[in-house]
């Protein structure tokens, strides 16, 4: 059978960079099935690659509607699914009192209901080998004030990809959180509508390409958490011996 791959928010950002070096990586795959909302960037996307099969599924993952339509495409084509990448999600930088309500659960909607929605529809579709990343984040580690709901939206992927992990190991399925800090993308121009990024953050900041790269290699390899760059694996580590009540005490209360 022809084997594919499923990416979400495969339009922007990781998930696009996901896209690029999947396709012109040395990838044994067969199809490429890109979600994104923009029908005419994955379009222009596909156009790039004319000798690869791609097919494109305009679908907007905070609607539910979207998940009914995705699991039609599942029922009618029964694909076999060897690579499933939740890429799509977003975040806002503000306090509670800052951003409003709709787009708090929002987040959550697209970062969380959505990624579990979409991949326990593919699960049953993935035979044994089959890999699945989860985009999540290295604010998944620790609760972070002016960044709680994203962060937070991002703690139940990351906990939700271990334990999922653990669940398919007997169908030698394995999921790979990956937690990256802060990545050179799109994101940012949405995150920062009413609030900027604190400047120590941004000395953080890693290429898509070199965080997208290290998160192929570590699926590949089966690990459990994807991690890129020494400032961040050292914050991973610190986090979980220092008590998060002092490490919140650090935060600036809105």
């Amino acid at each position: 059978m022809k084997q594919v791959a499923v990416i979400t928010g495969a339009s922007s950002g990781m998930g696009r960079e996901f896209v690029k070096q999947l396709l012109e990586g040395t990838s044994s795959l067969d199809e490429y099935w890109l979600i994104a909302r923009r029908k005419e960037v994955l379009l222009e996307i596909a156009a790039k690659y004319p000798d690869k099969k791609i097919w494109i599924l305009s679908l907007d993952l905070e609607q539910e509607e979207s998940w009914k339509e995705y699991k039609k495409k599942l029922e009618k084509y029964t694909p076999s699914i060897a690579l499933l990448i939740n890429a799509a999600g977003y975040g806002k930088i503000g306090s509670c009192s800052e951003i409003p309500w709709w787009e708090q659960t929002g987040m959550i909607r697209l970062n969380c209901e959505a990624l579990t929605a979409i991949t326990q529809l593919t699960i049953p579709y993935m035979k044994k080998g089959g890999r699945i990343i989860e985009v999540a984040s290295a604010s998944a580690f620790v609760p972070q004030p002016g960044f709680n709901v994203y962060a937070a939206s991002k703690a139940y992927v990351l906990s939700y990809s271990r334990a999922l992990n653990r669940e398919l190991k007997k169908k030698h399925i394995s999921v790979t959180a990956v937690c990256p800090g802060p990545v050179e993308t799109e994101f940012f121009q949405r995150a920062e509508e009413r609030k900027k990024t604190p400047a120590y953050k941004k000395l953080f900041r890693a290429s898509k390409e070199r965080v997208v790269k290290k998160a192929l290699k570590d699926a590949d390899r089966r690990k459990e958490v994807s991690v890129y760059g020494g400032s961040i694996k050292a914050m991973r580590a610190a986090v979980k011996v220092v008590p998060h009540r002092l490490i919140l005490k650090g935060f600036r209360s809105s």
